[in-house]
């Protein structure tokens, strides 16, 4: 049996989680979502709390278990709360700006990169620090994995689009020795 499968996923005011066959849907303040389950799983709805249950004996039945009780997890966060990544742009001339939903950056190649952002996800600009938001946790990191991708950060200056928490190993530069 899965660890992270026998969590109960408990379901905030305002949410409302519905089966419909093998597909899950939850509806609450900032959307909807809905996921088609696997075969050997079974989800238990009532009075604000849900269990997953694994029905199969298969060999990676206990692996679907967990992955499935946390993907219904993100539904409820996601439709609640929502997720959120933030992207530091760090280097000289380095900056972003939303209009509408593209977000147009500067990262010191000769034109500006134009991203159009996908339906269901908005980017704000603070200083430098990028923040992408959605309800769909998978889409958001998508989103943001692609805009760090522009401009790595780099191990010597440590210029380049970065995660806010992430920590870059910084290399010595060439020495003008004997």
């Amino acid at each position: 049996m899965s660890r992270v499968g026998k969590k109960i996923i408990p379901i905030p005011n305002g949410v409302e989680l519905k089966v419909d066959g093998r597909t899950v849907s939850a509806k609450g303040p900032k959307g909807e979502l809905s996921h088609f389950m696997l075969d050997g799983i079974e989800i238990d709805i009532n009075e604000g709390r849900a269990e997953v249950r694994q029905t199969s004996r298969a060999k990676n039945a206990g692996a679907f278990h967990g992955l499935s009780r946390a993907l219904i997890n993100n539904l409820v966060e996601g439709v609640s709360e929502g997720f959120s990544k933030s992207l530091e742009i760090i280097g000289t001339g380095y900056r972003a700006q939303v209009q509408g939903q593209t977000l147009t950056l500067n990262l010191g190649f000769s034109h500006p990169i134009e991203y159009p952002l996908p339906e269901g996800i908005s980017a704000k600009v603070e200083g430098s620090v990028v923040t992408i938001s959605g309800i769909d946790k998978a889409m958001v990191g998508q989103v943001a994995s692609e805009v760090r991708r522009f401009r790595p950060p780099e191990p010597y200056k440590g210029k380049g689009v970065r995660y806010v928490d992430e920590h870059v190993r910084r290399k010595a530069g060439k020495s003008a020795g004997a």
